[in-house]
């Protein structure tokens, strides 16, 4: 099985003259062709997890939506060059009744894994719409709580620990008084990947639609994460940096919760603050006025 990370050989280098050889460890990247009866897309990702981020991927696509929609998932025949398997081929059978993706939906290049949305064959297949309707998802979150998710989020990331070089998403669950627990975590070099991921395992626990969740992501929230969540019927997505206008249009038009510079003491709620409970008294909030950076 391809590997998670791999060691390389690094010279380090100081500005005081100093240099020293050793190895290091870096996050493994490989390309990954997501076959439905023919070749449908080649993705770039970190290796692992490959049935989830596959499964994710689907749910992202809008070609399926329940655990049942998918009858197989298995890796195909992919060789590499010392006759050794390489994983790097999934073979998916839909079930029974399942329609295939469109043909306009196919991805006529290789997604790379920095890419959510490259390859899309039309403007019009960019967007997706949702079986779910996040928006009667009664969902709310305790502030302290959202600010506590990028820390924990982190803690739980054992392969950036390894190589400084993932992304990751975490999925964690709202009882009803606002509090979370973590269900799931999943690192990749794309954070896209990250998120699939996590989505994919889901779908494969059958818990779609996700409801009663927040999902925390590690870099900025792009309108391509937005409709990933609103895809698996996710209410809440959190983020440690900045959304796009994009991001925030989607989040406002389904009614999702949206943050983003989640750090520490504060956050920035661009859409659905509704949903978060617990917040800073206006009159703090006005003391310090000015947008959190």
């Amino acid at each position: 099985m391809a590997r998670v990370t791999r060691r390389h050989p690094v010279l380090r280098l100081t500005l005081d003259g100093g240099s020293r050889q050793r190895a290091d460890r870096v996050a493994g990247e490989e390309p990954l062709e997501i076959r439905l009866d023919v070749p449908w897309t080649v993705t770039m990702r970190t290796p692992g997890d490959d049935f989830d981020l596959v499964a994710g991927f689907l749910v992202s696509e809008g070609v399926v939506s329940r655990s049942s929609d998918i009858a197989a998932l298995t890796y195909g025949p992919g060789v590499n060059p010392d006759g050794t398997a390489s994983y790097n081929i999934v073979d998916v059978r839909l079930a029974a009744g399942v329609a295939p993706p469109d043909a306009d939906r196919a991805r006529q290049v290789y997604t790379s894994s920095s890419c959510g949305i490259c390859g899309t064959a039309s403007i019009e297949a960019v967007r997706q719409t949702s079986v779910f309707d996040v928006a009667q998802d009664p969902t709310r979150i305790a502030l302290p709580e959202l600010l506590a998710l990028p820390d924990r989020l982190r803690a739980a990331q054992r392969v950036f620990d390894a190589t400084g070089g993932t992304h990751a998403a975490g999925l964690f669950a709202v009882d009803a008084k606002g509090r979370t627990e973590l269900m799931c975590v999943r690192e990749d070099v794309g954070r896209h990947n990250a998120v699939d991921k996590v989505v994919g395992w889901a779908l494969r626990e059958g818990r779609i639609p996700l409801s009663s969740t927040v999902l925390q992501v590690s870099g900025r929230a792009s309108f391509e994460l937005v409709q990933k969540a609103w895809m698996a019927g996710i209410p809440a997505l959190a983020a440690v940096s900045a959304p796009s206008s994009l991001a925030v249009e989607l989040a406002e038009d389904c009614g999702m919760l949206l943050a983003g510079f989640s750090r520490g003491s504060s956050v920035n709620v661009y859409a659905g603050a509704e949903r978060v409970t617990e917040r800073v008294p206006t009159r703090t909030a006005e003391a310090g006025a000015g947008t959190a950076r």
